[in-house]
């Protein structure tokens, strides 16, 4: 396979130093079971899948933009006491923006878009506090899950392992799919105050105790066509 010139894990510095860069993108995902059909990687897969087809989309456009290696762990505060579910601290997470915009400043790259694949990440406050450390660099993250509305496609909600989810891995992955007939049914306990339910009040969900197979959402709707 030929390497592509927007990823940088396949491109040797003959190429880069002479490529001038305007675009990084960096891609975020999680490692975290995803009930009991989808591999733990779903959302880095799925992710570093939407990161290069955006990029050679950009790149036939003519676009100057580069895809970092992902970053394939996530914030799992709510999900500490589940195998290997790998947890980063918001605070981690804020650490290592700061020294990757850093690079960026300092070597004249003028924006970075960080493309999220996990729900549990949030980096809006970082960037809000990076853009006013770093105002050489713009400073923009993409939640590519919410860039449709699911309920075109699906009836049934949810938010992880759900037929969304599965769908794109049918898509992507088809390999590392289990029979849909082995998955949980993704039935997930909600909070009792409505302020939760609605979504305008929020606290963290202790996953364990919402979901038996860790899935929210039923994935039975999933198609790869979907």
């Amino acid at each position: 396979m030929a390497s592509r010139p927007y990823i940088l894990a396949e491109t040797t510095w003959q190429h880069v130093k002479d490529a001038a860069y305007e675009v990084v993108v960096l891609p975020w995902g999680a490692t975290e079971a995803h009930n009991y059909h989808l591999p733990y990687a779903t959302d880095n897969l799925q992710c570093d899948h939407v990161a290069a087809e955006a990029a050679r989309l950009a790149w036939e456009a003519g676009a100057k933009v580069v895809v970092l290696p992902i970053i394939p762990f996530g914030v799992n505060t709510g999900q500490l006491d589940i195998t290997l579910d790998i947890n980063l601290n918001p605070s981690t997470q804020l650490a290592m923006l700061r020294d990757i915009v850093h690079v960026l400043a300092r070597q004249g790259i003028p924006k970075l878009v960080v493309l999220n694949g996990h729900g549990g990440n949030d980096f809006r406050q970082h960037l809000r506090e990076l853009q006013a450390e770093f105002p050489t660099v713009f400073l923009c993250t993409v939640n590519w899950f919410k860039s449709v509305d699911r309920s075109q496609f699906f009836t049934a909600p949810g938010d992880h392992a759900d037929a969304l989810e599965t769908s794109a891995m049918l898509h992507i992955a088809p390999e590392l799919v289990r029979p849909l007939a082995e998955a949980g049914s993704g039935r997930a306990k909600q909070f009792r105050i409505e302020a939760l339910r609605q979504g305008w009040a929020w606290a963290q969900r202790e996953w364990s105790q919402v979901t038996a197979d860790t899935g929210s959402g039923d994935p039975a709707e999933a198609t790869a066509e979907k």
